[in-house]
Protein backbone atom coordinates (compact mmCIF):
# COMPACT_ATOMS: atom_id res chain seq x y z
CA UNK A 1 0.00 0.00 0.00
CA UNK A 2 1.54 3.38 -1.54
CA UNK A 3 1.18 6.44 0.58
CA UNK A 4 2.47 9.58 0.40
CA UNK A 5 4.18 11.94 3.18
CA UNK A 6 4.47 15.66 2.82
CA UNK A 7 6.98 17.01 5.73
CA UNK A 8 9.49 19.82 4.95
CA UNK A 9 11.44 19.09 8.46
CA UNK A 10 14.32 16.84 7.29
CA UNK A 11 14.86 14.87 10.65
CA UNK A 12 11.15 14.66 11.33
CA UNK A 13 10.67 13.60 7.67
CA UNK A 14 13.57 11.35 7.64
CA UNK A 15 12.91 9.05 10.70
CA UNK A 16 8.77 9.28 10.00
CA UNK A 17 9.02 7.71 6.40
CA UNK A 18 11.84 5.11 8.14
CA UNK A 19 8.59 4.18 10.55
CA UNK A 20 5.73 4.18 8.27
CA UNK A 21 8.08 1.98 5.75
CA UNK A 22 7.26 -0.69 7.78
CA UNK A 23 3.89 -0.97 6.94
CA UNK A 24 3.84 0.71 3.59
CA UNK A 25 5.47 2.01 0.78
CA UNK A 26 6.06 5.66 1.21
CA UNK A 27 7.21 8.56 -1.26
CA UNK A 28 8.15 11.74 0.74
CA UNK A 29 8.20 15.20 -0.32
CA UNK A 30 8.96 18.29 1.07
CA UNK A 31 6.52 21.00 -0.17
CA UNK A 32 3.05 21.36 -1.81
CA UNK A 33 4.19 21.91 -5.30
CA UNK A 34 6.25 18.25 -5.19
CA UNK A 35 2.98 16.82 -3.49
CA UNK A 36 0.99 17.71 -6.61
CA UNK A 37 3.20 16.31 -9.22
CA UNK A 38 3.46 13.53 -7.24
CA UNK A 39 -0.36 13.08 -7.01
CA UNK A 40 -0.68 14.05 -10.87
CA UNK A 41 1.57 10.85 -11.67
CA UNK A 42 1.23 8.41 -8.72
CA UNK A 43 -1.97 6.76 -7.26
CA UNK A 44 -2.12 7.09 -3.48
CA UNK A 45 -4.27 5.54 -0.69
CA UNK A 46 -3.33 7.80 1.71
CA UNK A 47 -1.67 11.29 2.13
CA UNK A 48 0.06 11.89 5.39
CA UNK A 49 0.21 15.96 5.50
CA UNK A 50 1.59 18.30 7.46
CA UNK A 51 0.26 21.90 7.70
CA UNK A 52 2.98 23.90 7.90
CA UNK A 53 4.64 23.76 4.62
CA UNK A 54 7.09 26.66 2.82
CA UNK A 55 5.72 28.16 0.04
CA UNK A 56 1.43 27.16 0.01
CA UNK A 57 0.67 25.55 3.10
CA UNK A 58 -0.79 21.87 3.87
CA UNK A 59 -4.57 23.83 4.38
CA UNK A 60 -4.09 24.81 0.99
CA UNK A 61 -3.11 21.51 -0.56
CA UNK A 62 -6.51 20.13 1.07
CA UNK A 63 -8.11 22.35 0.15
CA UNK A 64 -7.36 22.30 -3.49
CA UNK A 65 -7.63 18.30 -3.71
CA UNK A 66 -11.05 18.89 -2.01
CA UNK A 67 -12.24 21.31 -4.62
CA UNK A 68 -11.24 19.10 -7.36
CA UNK A 69 -13.79 16.16 -5.78
CA UNK A 70 -10.42 14.29 -4.56
CA UNK A 71 -11.54 12.09 -1.92
CA UNK A 72 -8.12 10.70 -1.08
CA UNK A 73 -8.00 10.10 2.74
CA UNK A 74 -6.00 12.69 4.62
CA UNK A 75 -4.09 12.56 7.57
CA UNK A 76 -3.11 16.33 8.99
CA UNK A 77 0.05 16.64 11.07
CA UNK A 78 0.71 19.90 13.07
CA UNK A 79 2.45 21.32 16.14
CA UNK A 80 -0.96 23.42 16.87
CA UNK A 81 -2.67 22.15 19.72
CA UNK A 82 -5.74 24.80 19.95
CA UNK A 83 -9.02 23.24 18.84
CA UNK A 84 -9.67 25.93 16.54
CA UNK A 85 -6.80 24.87 14.16
CA UNK A 86 -8.36 20.93 14.79
CA UNK A 87 -11.30 22.36 13.91
CA UNK A 88 -10.17 24.20 10.71
CA UNK A 89 -8.08 21.17 9.16
CA UNK A 90 -11.20 18.89 9.50
CA UNK A 91 -13.56 21.60 7.81
CA UNK A 92 -11.01 22.03 5.09
CA UNK A 93 -11.73 18.27 4.27
CA UNK A 94 -9.47 16.24 6.62
CA UNK A 95 -10.22 13.02 7.90
CA UNK A 96 -7.86 13.03 10.38
CA UNK A 97 -5.57 14.83 12.99
CA UNK A 98 -2.66 13.86 14.67
CA UNK A 99 -0.69 16.55 17.09
CA UNK A 100 3.45 16.74 17.07
CA UNK A 101 4.99 15.42 18.71
CA UNK A 102 3.43 11.78 18.13
CA UNK A 103 4.00 8.17 18.92
CA UNK A 104 4.73 6.49 15.60
CA UNK A 105 2.34 3.31 16.70
CA UNK A 106 -0.55 6.07 16.75
CA UNK A 107 0.35 7.28 13.54
CA UNK A 108 0.54 3.68 11.19
CA UNK A 109 -2.48 2.65 13.21
CA UNK A 110 -5.12 6.18 12.35
CA UNK A 111 -3.30 5.46 8.70
CA UNK A 112 -4.31 1.55 9.08
CA UNK A 113 -7.61 2.90 9.87
CA UNK A 114 -7.95 5.61 6.96
CA UNK A 115 -7.09 3.66 4.03
CA UNK A 116 -9.16 0.86 5.64
CA UNK A 117 -12.39 3.17 5.71
CA UNK A 118 -11.06 4.77 2.35
CA UNK A 119 -11.49 1.42 0.82
CA UNK A 120 -15.07 0.85 2.63
CA UNK A 121 -13.38 -2.27 5.01
CA UNK A 122 -15.01 -1.67 8.47
CA UNK A 123 -13.01 -4.71 10.11
CA UNK A 124 -9.20 -4.18 11.40
CA UNK A 125 -9.37 -8.12 9.96
CA UNK A 126 -9.69 -9.46 6.72
CA UNK A 127 -11.01 -13.21 6.80
CA UNK A 128 -10.90 -14.70 3.36
CA UNK A 129 -12.00 -18.86 3.67
CA UNK A 130 -9.48 -20.42 5.82
CA UNK A 131 -7.17 -17.16 6.08
CA UNK A 132 -7.13 -14.23 8.61
CA UNK A 133 -5.60 -11.45 7.65
CA UNK A 134 -4.78 -8.10 10.03
CA UNK A 135 -3.32 -5.28 7.52
CA UNK A 136 -2.33 -2.67 10.18
CA UNK A 137 -0.17 -5.86 11.51
CA UNK A 138 1.03 -7.74 8.92
CA UNK A 139 -0.10 -11.01 10.82
CA UNK A 140 -1.33 -13.69 8.63
CA UNK A 141 -2.57 -17.04 9.42
CA UNK A 142 -4.86 -20.47 8.20
CA UNK A 143 -6.58 -22.61 10.15
CA UNK A 144 -5.18 -20.59 13.01
CA UNK A 145 -1.77 -21.49 12.24
CA UNK A 146 0.41 -18.50 11.30
CA UNK A 147 1.83 -17.72 8.28
CA UNK A 148 5.11 -15.94 7.69
CA UNK A 149 5.58 -13.74 4.49
CA UNK A 150 8.42 -11.55 3.74
CA UNK A 151 7.98 -8.01 3.31
CA UNK A 152 7.83 -7.63 -0.02
CA UNK A 153 5.26 -11.10 -0.30
CA UNK A 154 3.06 -9.67 2.27
CA UNK A 155 2.60 -6.23 0.19
CA UNK A 156 1.82 -8.09 -2.76
CA UNK A 157 -0.42 -10.19 -0.57
CA UNK A 158 -1.90 -6.89 0.97
CA UNK A 159 -2.87 -5.33 -2.77
CA UNK A 160 -4.43 -8.78 -3.46
CA UNK A 161 -6.46 -9.40 -0.54
CA UNK A 162 -7.82 -5.77 -0.53
CA UNK A 163 -9.39 -6.70 -3.95
CA UNK A 164 -10.92 -9.66 -3.74
CA UNK A 165 -12.67 -10.94 -6.91
CA UNK A 166 -11.05 -7.67 -8.73
CA UNK A 167 -7.84 -8.42 -10.96
CA UNK A 168 -4.62 -6.32 -10.15
CA UNK A 169 -2.57 -5.85 -13.50
CA UNK A 170 1.33 -6.56 -12.78
CA UNK A 171 1.84 -2.93 -13.42
CA UNK A 172 -0.44 -1.59 -10.48
CA UNK A 173 0.47 -4.43 -8.03
CA UNK A 174 4.17 -3.09 -8.81
CA UNK A 175 3.79 1.10 -8.22
CA UNK A 176 1.52 -0.22 -5.08
CA UNK A 177 4.40 -1.63 -3.26
CA UNK A 178 7.27 0.36 -4.47
CA UNK A 179 8.19 3.49 -3.89
CA UNK A 180 11.15 6.34 -4.81
CA UNK A 181 13.23 4.58 -2.55
CA UNK A 182 13.50 1.15 -4.29
CA UNK A 183 16.11 -0.40 -6.15
CA UNK A 184 15.58 -1.05 -9.75
CA UNK A 185 13.04 -3.41 -10.24
CA UNK A 186 13.37 -6.44 -12.39
CA UNK A 187 11.08 -7.55 -14.82
CA UNK A 188 9.75 -10.76 -13.17
CA UNK A 189 9.95 -9.49 -9.57
CA UNK A 190 5.77 -9.66 -9.45
CA UNK A 191 5.89 -13.16 -10.99
CA UNK A 192 8.59 -14.46 -8.44
CA UNK A 193 6.57 -13.09 -5.01
CA UNK A 194 3.55 -14.63 -6.77
CA UNK A 195 5.16 -17.65 -6.76
CA UNK A 196 6.48 -17.67 -3.46
CA UNK A 197 2.84 -16.58 -1.88
CA UNK A 198 1.85 -20.32 -3.64
CA UNK A 199 3.70 -21.86 -1.90
CA UNK A 200 3.01 -20.76 1.38
CA UNK A 201 -0.63 -20.39 0.76
CA UNK A 202 -1.60 -22.62 -2.29
CA UNK A 203 -1.30 -22.31 -5.25
CA UNK A 204 -5.36 -21.92 -6.18
CA UNK A 205 -5.75 -19.37 -4.32
CA UNK A 206 -4.03 -16.82 -6.20
CA UNK A 207 -5.67 -17.17 -9.98
CA UNK A 208 -3.64 -15.82 -12.93
CA UNK A 209 -5.74 -13.45 -15.34
CA UNK A 210 -4.27 -14.08 -18.55
CA UNK A 211 -3.44 -11.13 -20.72
CA UNK A 212 -4.38 -8.54 -17.26
CA UNK A 213 -3.10 -9.62 -13.89
CA UNK A 214 -3.72 -11.57 -10.81
CA UNK A 215 -6.60 -11.99 -8.69
CA UNK A 216 -8.11 -13.83 -4.93
CA UNK A 217 -11.22 -15.18 -5.97
CA UNK A 218 -14.52 -15.81 -3.24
Amino acid sequence: MRILFVEDDQNLGKATTEGLRESFAVDWVLDAEEAQDALSTTDYALIVLDINLPGASGLDLLESLRKAKNQIPVLLLTARDAVRYRVEGLNAGADDYLVKPFDLDELLARCAALVRRGQGQSSPIIEHKSLSYEPATGNLSCKGEAIILSGRERAVFDCLIRNIDRPISKNKITESIYDWSSEDIESNTIEVHIAALRRKLGRDLIKTIRGVGYMITK
